[in-house]
């Protein structure tokens, strides 16, 4: 049996050529333009187009975009052949709720809005479809609601980050831990990004001996994004951060270890690629604060993968300086940044918080430090000081993320469900 051949078989069980797809996510928009930084719409629409005859995509934005209404695409065969933005008047009471001011991570009117969204499009399209994707529990609950009434045939719930400590606030964290169990006991599958997720659910108190239809669904990346340059062509003096600039994130342990390692290597740079901007903002206060205006660049986010990881390839040192905070989501995630900087080539200076950075620096390619100015920049300077030990770390890295696609991810993924099915 060819290659393609057993894709089709191992596949076969839940979609198909004449397939319909149900994809519920969420999106950041800034200008009303989707960013490329989660809800994990181009990768999980590049795996599907091709092979299915129907996408249906609802895509809500985050509560920190510029646009509150979710917008609607369906794609017939390969095209969209719809798109259009839900009328804030089919939900006028949860659309003025949201547009309450709140300084909030978490809003329930915007969980509310993305629960009765996922209704309002199903009844709307008047379809039936093979299997509905749900990337968080809110939408996953609904769409187990929608296959008790024979509208979908099987739900994946779709994990991208989690947390036992998620909220300060004792009964919203239960409520939150309550529906991603539910979500995980019901739906068909969870694809989890991270094994630490179920790892973090044991903790929040889900018994290790029951039966979890759990998938290790880990972020991939587009081919053109899987490339590097020859050492003697990267920019030995730049450094480069991508990703939001969320605290726990750690872009201020970044521009703050700069200021250190400036000190040694005056010429040094740091490339910080992403956003929002309003993040933005604060950070080149920092920097303002630090005088290194000259030796910070900000990028804000590149919508183009491809252009993203040119400028990621073109740099000396990939750095995730993720903070140690106890509530973060980062202990329990994957990490894009880390697979991005590999998949150019870079080694790693990572603090010890995510998982994905302890894996890179056991298999060699990178560098564990502290969540301390002094402990981070001298893992830079380590790294600047030796080329023998950057060549080793560089090839290492070319080594770990040569295969990391979306397509090989999904497909691993489809064949566990195959077996386990």
């Amino acid at each position: 049996m060819s290659p393609d051949m057993k894709k089709i078989t191992q596949n076969a069980a839940f979609f198909g050529p004449r397939s319909s797809i149900f994809f519920a996510t969420f999106s950041r928009y800034e200008k009303r333009q989707r960013l490329p930084t989660n809800g994990m719409v181009e990768p999980v629409l590049s795996f599907f187009l091709p092979k299915v005859r129907r996408i249906l995509l609802l895509d809500a934005p985050h509560l920190i975009s510029d646009t509150i209404s979710p917008i609607v695409e369906v794609y017939e065969r390969g095209r969209v052949s719809k798109r259009f933005r839900i009328s804030k008047f089919f939900y006028l009471p949860i659309y003025l709720w949201c547009k309450i001011p709140s300084n909030k991570e978490t809003r329930i009117s915007f969980k509310v809005r993305d629960f009765f969204s996922v209704f309002f499009v199903a009844l709307w399209q008047k379809g039936h479809y093979d299997l509905f994707i749900g990337l968080e529990s809110v939408y996953t609950l609904a769409g187990l609601i929608l296959k008790k009434f024979g509208i979908v045939k099987r739900v994946i719930y779709y994990v991208s980050d989690y947390s036992p400590r998620r909220f300060e606030n004792t009964l919203f964290n239960a409520l939150y831990i309550y529906l991603d169990r539910f979500c995980l006991l019901h739906a068909d599958f969870t694809w989890d990004v991270s094994p630490a997720i179920q790892k973090g659910r044991y903790e929040a108190g889900l018994s290790p001996t029951g039966t979890h239809r759990v998938i290790h669904v880990p972020n991939g990346l587009f081919p053109s994004q899987i490339k590097s340059l020859p050492v003697k062509k990267r920019k030995r003096n730049d450094l480069v951060y991508m990703g939001i600039l969320e605290p726990d994130m750690g872009p201020d342990l970044a521009i703050r270890s700069l200021a250190a390692v400036k000190k040694h290597f005056p010429n040094v740079r740091l490339h910080i690629i992403g956003g929002p901007e309003r993040h933005i903002k604060i950070m080149k206060e920092l920097v303002r604060t630090l005088h290194l205006e000259q030796s910070v660049l900000f990028h804000g986010f590149i919508p183009s993968f491809e252009k993203m990881a040119q400028k990621v390839r073109e740099s000396y040192i990939g750095l995730a300086p993720y903070r140690s905070f106890s509530d973060s989501k980062r202990w329990y995630g994957d990490a894009g940044k880390i697979r991005q900087y590999i998949a150019a080539g870079l080694p790693v200076v990572t603090t010890h918080v995510p998982p994905l950075g302890t894996y890179v620096v056991e298999r060699g390619a990178g560098i564990r430090t502290k969540d301390t100015v002094n402990s981070f920049s001298r893992g830079i300077l380590k790294l600047l000081a030796d080329d023998t030990l950057y060549a080793e770390l560089a090839k290492a890295a070319h080594r770990l993320s040569h295969d990391n696609t979306w397509e090989n991810v999904y497909q691993k993924a489809f064949r566990e469900m195959s077996y386990d099915a």
